[in-house]
């Protein structure tokens, strides 16, 4: 059975406050986040859903697909979206050595830097949320600011509907809500209706959409 939490935890958020879960905000401003990509075909659909709507998100990306796939990566940054750093591998931290996962964070960095080198960006999700306290002083001291979510799609669970996808992220948006789907094709069968519907529905109700910065 998989264990997580659609809204995250307030006791969570407050155990762990050095790090980024939402951001207040009094103009209705929302973030939606990527994470997983840049993945061929699904990177490029969720870009033209977000040109057609207009609106700018921030992608946190493996440094390992970077690599495979960089001309994807320069479509994402012509666009104007925020890039954060997800480690090379999609490591979890809880099963990973300290040395290893900062060498990890190190290896992706410098593949974004060489292909983005003015970008004054440095966000760093953790994948799967996972990351020691040792490794986010680490991370931090490289001058990054750990972002999180309060609001979990759960794409990438292919126990749920599509429709269940949407509503997680409908019934639990907030002013300053960060949200998180992905651009990998696990994700995809949930991806391809809970993105485009939950935009529409967010926007009726007046939400604004922001990249992290």
């Amino acid at each position: 059975m998989k264990m997580y939490w659609v809204k995250t935890n307030l006791l969570i958020k407050k155990w762990f406050s050095g790090f980024v879960w939402s951001i207040p905000n009094h103009e209705k401003k929302i973030y939606l986040t990527f994470d997983d990509g840049p993945t061929p075909q699904i990177t490029e659909w969720v870009l033209d859903v977000l040109a057609e709507y207009n609106i700018k998100a921030t992608f946190f990306c493996i440094g390992n697909n970077i690599e495979k796939y960089p001309e994807l990566f320069k479509k994402v940054i012509a666009a104007g979206h925020s890039i954060g750093n997800h480690t090379y591998n999609h490591l979890n931290g809880w099963n990973t050595k300290n040395g290893t996962y900062l060498q990890n964070t190190i290896a992706t960095e410098i593949i974004i830097d060489k292909l983005y080198p003015n970008s004054t960006e440095k966000l760093f999700r953790p994948p799967y949320g996972k990351i020691k306290g040792a490794q986010a002083k680490a991370v931090r001291g490289m001058g990054y600011k750990i972002i999180m979510w309060d609001v979990l799609s759960a794409d990438f669970d292919r126990s749920i509907t599509p429709e269940k996808c949407l509503q997680n992220v409908i019934r639990n948006t907030r002013e300053g809500s960060i949200i998180i789907f992905h651009d990998s094709e696990k994700a995809y069968p949930n991806l391809k209706h809970a993105l485009p519907e939950s935009i529409k529905y967010l926007k009726e109700k007046g939400f604004v959409f922001d990249r992290i910065n």
